[in-house]
């Protein structure tokens, strides 16, 4: 077979997709090439790409597209995807044309099979924590790229649900391919805490709080939360809340409302963190939590658990399937009831041992390398 995989989001995710897409689009490319040395593979990356960055995927099977044209979102979709985004496409002749995440819009005009992964339907399911404009851009191309597809790859069973219930794709069509997870998280940290600490400006023992600064991860509350746990218990739990992540949508209104509550120093952001310092921060945080209002999947949480953080999680979406009984569940609207879970994390030295250890064995049910075999199958049916 001749398969086709968007790839641009791997080397380019500020401009091409959410960093959890690229994370995705990464291991997956990665592990079916090393699984699979019969079928050719076309990865499309963006022009602006540079060149070191794309060998690491060279192999005899690979041949390397670059498109024509860049800054997707401000011209895709239009002239530039119907007509050099068809061309670039047809071009190659391929059996199948893996769209990466339903944001990448094909040419209407383009005939060949496709598959498409979803990751989540927060636009739908929770349209007040986004721009109105954007929440309709996304709609739109969610059902496009539904029409489009001849099977869609859903990353959890939330989000097949969801697809079955919102777009009315056909649920015999909808393969459900798990998340897998980078191995690494699961060695020994070799990062002392001090250094971390000292890297990041943070004093003493502290609580992780890692993803994109958006309303959906519901920081708002998390803040409140904290501020609850530090107020109620002041000097019992010296503790310190790390924000860690990107900035998304509203981000300004974290900054402001951390210092509104009265506790500007007891909170450290980090800004975006990867490589080798997001481990390290997983490893020696006293617990980790994300009491979101939505995911489609949760990767952070997964990369908590192998880590040995214990989790505090809510019981929304997908959540439940990724963390299992190895976190402590909340109502992510309740925030007395957040801060009450950190006082009882932070006050129960067994619970966290236990919740660490079921964390890690959860941890393991999820494969890269299961993923791209899945994945795999998925192609040969098609």
């Amino acid at each position: 077979m001749r398969i086709g995989i968007d790839a641009r989001a791997i080397l380019n995710p500020e401009k091409s997709a959410p960093s959890g897409v690229a994370h995705y689009v990464w291991h997956l490319v990665k592990n079916i090439l090393e699984i699979d040395s019969k079928n050719q593979y076309i990865l499309f990356f963006d022009f602006k790409v540079r060149d070191k960055d794309v060998k690491k995927f060279t192999r005899p099977n690979v041949k390397i597209k670059f498109f024509p044209f860049s800054d997707y979102k401000k011209y895709m979709p239009g002239a530039y995807s119907e007509i050099l985004g068809l061309a670039t496409y047809s071009r190659e002749k391929m059996d199948l044309l893996h769209v990466t995440s339903p944001l990448y819009r094909v040419p209407a005009s383009y005939r060949g099979k496709i598959v498409t992964t979803f990751y989540d339907f927060a636009p739908y399911r929770v349209p007040d924590l986004f721009p109105r404009l954007s929440a309709a851009k996304t709609k739109a191309l969610y059902k496009f790229m539904a029409k489009k597809s001849d099977r869609i790859i859903a990353v959890s069973e939330s989000t097949k649900k969801d697809a079955k219930e919102l777009l009315g794709y056909p649920e015999k069509d909808i393969y459900v391919v798990l998340n897998g997870i980078d191995k690494r998280f699961f060695e020994d940290c070799s990062v002392p805490a001090e250094k971390i600490k000292k890297d990041y400006k943070i004093n003493g023992k502290y609580i992780l709080f890692l993803g994109t600064l958006e309303p959906r991860k519901n920081l708002t509350r998390v803040l409140e939360g904290f501020a609850r746990f530090k107020n109620s218990y002041q000097g019992k739990f010296d503790y310190q809340l790390v924000v860690a992540g990107k900035r998304g949508w509203l981000f300004k209104e974290y900054f402001q409302q951390a210092e509104d509550l009265g506790i500007k120093e007891d909170v450290v952001f980090t800004g975006y963190v990867g490589g080798d310092d997001l481990k390290p921060l997983y490893c020696h945080a006293e617990f980790f939590v994300m009491p979101s209002l939505y995911e489609g999947f949760g990767q952070t949480i997964v990369e908590a658990m192998a880590c040995g953080a214990p989790c505090l999680v809510s019981r929304v979406a997908s959540i439940p399937e990724v963390a299992g009984d190895a976190a402590l569940y909340v109502d992510p609207h309740d925030t007395e009831g957040i801060g009450k879970a950190m006082e009882r994390l932070a006050g129960d030295r067994d619970l966290r041992f236990e919740l660490a250890k079921k964390g890690r064995q959860q941890a393991k049910k999820f494969s890269w390398s299961k993923c791209a075999r899945e994945t795999l199958e998925i192609y040969r049916k098609i």
